[in-house]
């Protein structure tokens, strides 16, 4: 008797102290968020004053209010919406096609290609080039050169490819013998069973899309049609620091502005995380996916 009480002391004794764990876990995961929402809802010229936490100490809108004053603004945010929808869809579609084919056993040349495709990780031809390439194709200046230079990454195509070898291979040949072709079982059983690895890679494809900025730059920086919202962001917060600057320059015409960096980045930071942050929960639940999913009897 006495052991059991011991027993359920230490048991007691062990959930307190994982739950002391766990609430410190969180709240160091969730202060950086916090804080950042804080200043960018805190007046700016208190915000220069420091000492904000996780509760802004002048509560305000005037930095998003700043933010969506810019006209491109709303351009930007369609363009990147559509960029990263159809720029994930694109990419993981076409990495999961090139990993299937690179899996399959009866494709000879898999090892050729494979190493083929890995160098491409370790050597590039450079920006000048890789400028020279996109010119050539005439992209300058258009949409597309958004989605087609980024079009497959080797990366991803690996780690579907890693995730498609271990599936059973008894799926693929029963559907050869029911009379399926190479496109039928890619289709209706590798895409289904990769499902928690493609939501996975589609989560980083959308990311690196929904922040990319400087092909922006590079390529649409006179194009205002097909700008996008990290690059008008950009624009926002350099103009507002050089704003800032010429402020306190005592032979400037201009007034001191009204909103400072620090306050317009931390809404910039906002602007760009609360997107991924809404569609992150409708991909988490095929992460948690069991190692079932491809079971069968061999």
């Amino acid at each position: 008797m006495q052991a059991k009480i011991g027993r359920s002391r230490n048991e007691h004794l062990f959930d307190i102290i994982l739950y002391i764990v766990m609430i410190l876990v969180c709240v160091v995961t969730l202060y950086p968020f916090l804080n950042v929402l804080a200043i960018s809802l805190n007046d700016s010229t208190d915000t220069v004053r420091g000492g904000i936490h996780i509760w802004p100490r002048k509560f305000t809108l005037a930095n998003y209010d700043t933010i969506l004053r810019y006209p491109t603004l709303m351009i930007g945010f369609r363009n990147s919406v559509i960029r990263t929808v159809l720029g994930s869809a694109i990419g993981v579609l076409s990495a999961a096609m090139v990993a299937y084919v690179l899996s399959r056993t009866d494709f000879q040349a898999r090892r050729l290609f494979s190493t083929m495709f890995a160098l491409t990780m370790y050597f590039s031809g450079g920006m000048i080039p890789g400028y020279m390439l996109i010119r050539n194709l005439h992209l300058i200046g258009s949409f597309w050169v958004y989605i087609i230079p980024g079009i497959l990454s080797v990366w991803n195509m690996f780690i579907i490819r890693s995730f498609i070898n271990g599936l059973p291979y008894a799926l693929q040949e029963s559907a050869k013998i029911d009379g399926a072709n190479d496109f039928k079982i890619f289709y209706r059983i590798v895409l289904p069973l990769c499902m928690p690895v493609l939501a996975t890679v589609a989560l980083f494809v959308a990311v690196g899309h929904w922040n990319a900025w400087f092909d922006a730059y590079l390529y649409n920086s006179t194009k205002e049609q097909n700008t996008t919202l990290q690059y008008e962001l950009m624009k926002i917060l350099q103009s507002t620091t050089q704003s800032s600057d010429a402020a306190h320059n005592p032979n400037a015409a201009q007034a001191l502005t009204k909103v400072s960096p620090e306050s317009i980045k931390m809404a910039i930071t906002i602007v760009c995380t609360v997107p991924i942050l809404v569609v992150y929960p409708f991909l988490q639940k095929y992460f948690v996916k069991g190692m079932t999913l491809g079971a069968v009897k061999s």
